[in-house]
């Protein structure tokens, strides 16, 4: 099953996510297809993020958790 989230964000944060999204995808194309969840759009991006984020409870001690739960920890949220 496949769960929908609206999150509300600003201009400037839309079109920041649209840059990165467009930058990841030069990335995988530059490593010919290496990069892990292929070409991203900014939905794309989040729910990749999203999903490193549930890392942190489902797969404690992962890199994923280990990088995800410094960023946190960056913003002040242990976990």
């Amino acid at each position: 099953m496949v769960k929908r989230i609206s999150i509300e964000i600003s201009d400037t944060t839309a079109a920041n996510l649209r840059e990165h999204a467009t930058r990841c995808t030069q990335s995988h194309k530059l490593r010919e297809g290496f990069a892990s969840h292929g070409e991203l759009t900014p939905s794309k991006l989040l729910a990749m993020l999203a999903e490193d984020a549930g890392v942190v409870i489902s797969r404690p001690g992962s890199w994923e958790e280990a990088n995800l739960a410094q960023v946190l920890l960056s913003h002040g949220y242990e976990v």
